[in-house]
């Protein structure tokens, strides 16, 4: 049963609403869905939790140490396998949400960080797509400069609708355990291009007005 979400991203004004935040981004979405407010500190973390005693987590290490956070979750007595790590996957196209359970870091810093400081890849992970620099797939430079940089006005737009379908599967592994979830969110076609995803933009929150309640949150 997963007792911890933990947002993977880097804190501070200057990366808010970067590619490589869109863990923290999840979880100030459920935050504000659950009612909870991130303002506890602990364990190198922004955190809060719900009504049934779910965590929300922010580390505050920064990406490349995370680990670091999440060790001394570990520390206070929660195991790994009842954590879901939220983060950016640049190897998935902008739009797919995707649920697995273990693996390798697949060159995510931050996932490396966990995998280094609790010896071992066995955990929950929700991989939300970026996608990769166009023209630039394989240039290291340029993919940490993409990372690192905001949304395009377009991928904004889609981004909502991003978080929503994000926010949806954590609640689903909640709901269903990690194994019904898995089969039920991998097999939905999520990567944005038209269709039903254009018409959920056009309601309710817009790019704007999720941008604004995120930096207040």
């Amino acid at each position: 049963m997963i007792k911890l979400v933990v947002g993977l991203g880097n804190p501070g004004n200057r990366y808010l609403f970067t590619r490589h935040n869109v863990g923290f981004m999840v979880v100030d979405l459920l935050a504000r869905r659950w009612g909870v407010e991130l303002r506890d500190r602990g364990c190198q973390s922004f955190y809060g939790a719900s009504s049934d005693g779910v965590y929300l987590v922010k580390p505050q290490t920064y990406m490349n140490e995370s680990g670091k956070a999440v060790k001394a979750w570990v520390d206070l007595g929660f195991p790994l396998r009842e954590m879901l790590i939220i983060h950016d996957d640049i190897d998935l196209p902008f739009g797919v949400v995707r649920l697995k359970f273990g693996g390798g870091s697949g060159g995510h810093k931050g996932l490396r960080s966990i995998m280094e400081e609790t010896g071992t890849g066995e955990f929950a992970r929700l991989r939300i797509g970026v996608g990769r620099p166009p023209g630039r797939e394989h240039d290291h430079d340029a993919i940490v400069d993409f990372l690192l940089s905001p949304f395009s006005p377009r991928e904004e737009e889609g981004l909502v609708v991003v978080l929503r379908s994000a926010a949806d599967a954590v609640e689903t592994v909640l709901r269903k355990g990690l194994d019904r979830a898995m089969n039920l969110v991998n097999k939905k076609k999520s990567e944005l291009g038209g269709g039903d995803s254009e018409s959920e933009l056009r309601e309710g929150e817009g790019a704007e007005d999720m941008k604004k309640s995120l930096k207040e949150g």
